[in-house]
């Protein structure tokens, strides 16, 4: 099916850049939100993006307005009878998002795709509450949308095979990589990236090392931005909720650090509310350190504990792992993913967590997996598909087979 007119419900900053990029490529679409202010600002969000490339004349300032002209903000569904897909961009609770559903299901033509923006949620849960699950998916921006390439598309159990494969034409349509991913809590990237935000933070609070000196660690081994740096931009908010969501569903592996729930009960956001891990303006802040030092003096969290660059970044490597292990994802779409959703290098190249591992070798990942969980518990345990690609010599480039095989 040709998609010839789209609509996002939710008009946020997800919606308003989701609203923009979809212009962009030419096509006409919908914004809608119940509340009058957010729908201006999701204008005034695609205006911005649009903005920028006049100023650094790109765009002229009549197809600027031309783009603009595609977007029809409104308030109710008048203008839903006619879309050909509907993404909703509306906040991370299952209620909400199906009321949403069922609510556009007795609005638009029975061929309309409803994909769900959710960054972890179930698509086979929103599925069941409407007349269409065969017509429900994931398909998941990653922020900001008008930046990044990578769009994850989740199929749910119900989901049919020609919804997946219209919503990778439309993604490629809009210039961006889909990645089709099996559902999971987390879905991919977002299943990666929270072990690896939740060292970090467990070894802030343990007095490992500062935040300033894990972001550089982090940065010197080939991550575009230090996790601090990184959850003080996505809000502090999310992270918890992604982390706490993760937790309920994966168990210890995911227990979040508790430093999470100090900075969201303060109303530290991240640089939305103007603090995070650190102070903006202002970097490291005298406040995180006090409920650091609080955890620490009533023995809710270990102290003296180590920081080295592979007890964070290595967990996120035993996650992509499993990840093989359960069909998520293929290896090489895995190793693309995190390089279009997060940027990820190592050695000065372009490389995802699983040729990372090649490189560094997986006899080296798994002895040093096993000696943090001998030292930090259970939650470093190396993954099956690592023990056993090291068992059958498998090591990676040096023996010219690993996760992938080299020449």
């Amino acid at each position: 099916m040709y998609i010839f007119k789209a609509a996002v419900v939710g008009a946020g900053t997800m919606g308003g850049e989701i609203a923009q990029v979809i212009t962009y490529s030419g096509l006409p679409v919908v914004l809608k939100d119940i509340d009058q202010a957010m729908l201006d600002r999701g204008l005034e969000k695609a205006r911005a993006i649009y903005q920028r490339r006049v100023d650094k004349g790109k765009m002229s300032v009549g197809e600027m307005e031309s783009k603009l002209d595609l977007i029809t903000p409104t308030l109710t569904y008048d203008e839903f009878e006619d879309v050909d897909i509907v993404i909703e961009a509306v906040p991370e609770r299952m209620d909400v998002k199906q009321r949403v559903l069922q609510e556009l299901d007795e609005v638009c033509p029975e061929q309309t795709i409803f994909a769900s923006n959710t960054s972890a949620l179930s698509i086979s849960e929103m599925g069941a509450a409407t007349k269409r699950p065969h017509k429900v998916i994931g398909m998941h921006f990653f922020n900001p949308a008008s930046v990044m390439k990578l769009v994850e598309v989740i199929p749910g159990l119900d989901t049919g095979q020609e919804t997946v494969d219209d919503v990778v034409m439309f993604t490629e349509s809009l210039r961006k990589i889909p990645v089709v991913v099996q559902e999971c809590p987390g879905f991919l990237v977002n299943r990666l990236l929270m072990p690896y935000l939740n060292e970090a933070t467990k070894a802030l609070e343990e007095g490992a090392a500062t935040a300033t000196e894990i972001d550089q660690a982090v940065v010197a081994w080939g991550m575009p931005m230090g996790p601090f740096t990184l959850m003080d931009m996505l809000g502090i908010d999310v992270c918890g909720h992604v982390g706490e969501y993760l937790y309920s569903e994966y168990g210890e592996r995911m227990s979040p650090a508790l430093l999470f729930l100090k900075l969201i009960e303060a109303g530290r956001l991240g640089e939305k509310s103007g603090a995070g891990f650190y102070d903006h303006p202002g970097g490291e802040s005298e406040v995180v350190q006090q409920m650091i030092e609080e955890l620490q003096k009533s023995g809710a969290v270990p102290t003296g504990t180590r920081f080295t660059v592979e007890r964070v970044m290595f967990p996120l490597i035993n996650e992509a792992a499993l990840c093989v292990q359960e069909n998520i994802a293929s290896i090489t779409d895995i190793d693309m993913a995190m390089v279009a959703g997060t940027g990820m290098t190592y050695g000065g190249e372009r490389a995802g967590p699983l040729v990372i591992a090649d490189k560094i070798g997986l006899d080296v990942v798994v002895e040093t997996l096993m000696a943090l969980e001998e030292e930090l518990g259970p939650r470093f345990r190396p993954s099956r598909p690592l023990k056993l690609r090291v068992r059958a010599g498998h090591l990676g480039v040096k023996t010219g087979k690993g996760f992938h095989e080299y020449a």
